[in-house]
């Protein structure tokens, strides 16, 4: 409007006639904008606004925010919603534009992925309001400092909880296990249905009740299952937005969850220069809640693992057998070389698994079709490494190590399928 003025100026310097039309249409303008003032400001609360956040976001998952507004104004406004989200998430062009009807309240949201554990600070949840005639619009601020902490990620956690309480785990991928021999525990005498197993036969109640009676079994319970971070160097690689470590703790919070649904005892500790964070393993009602905050408050610098301390701890504070599930990574031979002689160690008193990750970039140059030499010796190198990630599952495995190399994205389903397959075959 206002270059529209200008170039009516512009036309009355050459026609002196619209100069004094050209003085009306400022000052209709002049009203205008100072009649939209006056309405905007008249009412001294125009809307009330609420940023509606999680208690506390998951990391690694999609968070919903919802910003809840009521329009007390008369009329329909139209406005425009800044929300200053925290630092970490490096967002500078949020906006979002909506328009409410007089006296309506309105609901509506965005999504946030953290990828790093800690606390996030939101600043003003700013909204312009226009009126219909949108020539000035009046800011209102709401929610100043508002504080959210970022946990592990507890929405998997929920995903697989009444799974594991049902027993249902391998219809979200986990798979089904065989159960070898009969190194269960004793249930109950029962009698004897079609497909039930005749070498578990009781012979004794048999013949008391002169009917076929059988000894049923159950998985033996209060086993102790530790699981160990490394939070050294190699975990540092990112994953889509992740690092290695993050995705370890989630993994290890959800597993800590199956394994107390499954009447065993979860344990964790995470180290690197030393080992800390340590939660000694019980089976009691606030065990999760124990690990949770401990899994929260794991911080490091990535320095390089000293797996002789880990040795040394291992054999002084875990007196039982125990299934010890070590999450880290070997990227080549010599890496795991340099630890072998340690994790032989640990594998003579307990039942050690280790997980490592598979490097998923590398795919993208194996797969990718090759036009130039440098692009050929690119293949060949990624499959090489590729080759010795497999070199090292199988060396694991010569000195009885049980192994499980997967993909960052795959790394919960598989560490439940691992636990459950211990489980079954009764090796523990």
């Amino acid at each position: 409007m206002l270059l529209g003025i200008i170039g009516l100026f512009v036309c009355a310097f050459i026609f002196p006639n619209l100069y004094n039309a050209v003085w009306f249409v400022v000052l209709v303008l002049v009203t205008f904008f100072g009649l939209d003032i006056l309405i905007l400001y008249l009412t001294k609360t125009g809307i009330e606004a609420e940023r509606i956040t999680p208690e506390k976001l998951s990391n690694g998952d999609l968070n919903p925010i919802t910003i809840s507004i009521k329009n007390r104004y008369t009329f329909k406004i139209s406005i425009k919603v800044i929300d200053e989200i925290p630092f970490q998430f490096q967002v500078r062009d949020f906006k979002i534009i909506k328009t409410i009807k007089a006296s309506e309240q309105k609901e509506f949201g965005y999504d946030l992925r953290p990828t790093e554990r800690g606390e996030y600070y939101f600043g003003y949840l700013n909204i312009y309001v226009s009126s219909p005639l949108k020539l000035a619009s009046r800011r209102f601020s709401f929610d100043k400092d508002k504080m959210v902490p970022t946990y592990p990620s507890y929405i998997q956690l929920r995903k697989y909880d009444l799974l594991a309480f049902s027993n249902n785990l391998y219809q979200y991928g986990i798979k089904k296990i065989r159960r070898i021999g009969h190194t269960m525990e004793f249930e109950q005498i029962k009698e004897y249905v079609q497909g039930d197993d005749l070498r578990t036969l009781n012979w004794k109640a048999t013949a008391k009740k002169n009917s076929l009676m059988l000894n049923q079994f159950q998985d033996e319970k209060s086993q102790s299952v530790y699981m160990a971070i490394d939070k050294g160097r190699v975990m540092q690689m990112p994953f889509d937005g992740l690092s290695l470590l993050d995705y370890a703790i989630n993994s290890t919070l959800v597993l800590s969850n199956v394994i107390l649904k499954k009447q065993d005892k979860a344990g964790i500790f995470a180290f690197s220069k030393k080992v800390e964070n340590r939660v000694f393993a019980e089976k009691r009602a606030s065990q999760m809640q124990k690990i949770l905050e401990t899994l929260y408050n794991i911080k490091t610098d990535f320095f390089e693992s000293d797996y002789s301390r880990l040795y040394v701890d291992i054999k002084k504070n875990i007196n039982q057998r125990s299934l010890i599930i070590l999450y880290t990574n070997f990227e080549t031979m010599d890496g795991l070389n340099r630890q072998l002689p340690y994790l032989k160690g640990i594998a003579k008193s307990h039942l050690l698994v280790v997980v490592f990750f598979s490097n998923t970039e590398l795919n993208t140059i194996i797969n990718k079709k090759t036009d130039t030499i440098q692009e050929v010796y690119d293949k060949v190198i990624a499959e090489k490494f590729m080759f010795e990630k497999r070199l090292i599952a199988n060396e694991l495995k010569k000195y009885g190590i049980h192994s499980v190399l997967t993909q960052p994205e795959n790394l919960t389903l598989d560490a439940i399928n691992k636990y459950l397959e211990i489980k079954a075959r009764g090796i523990l």
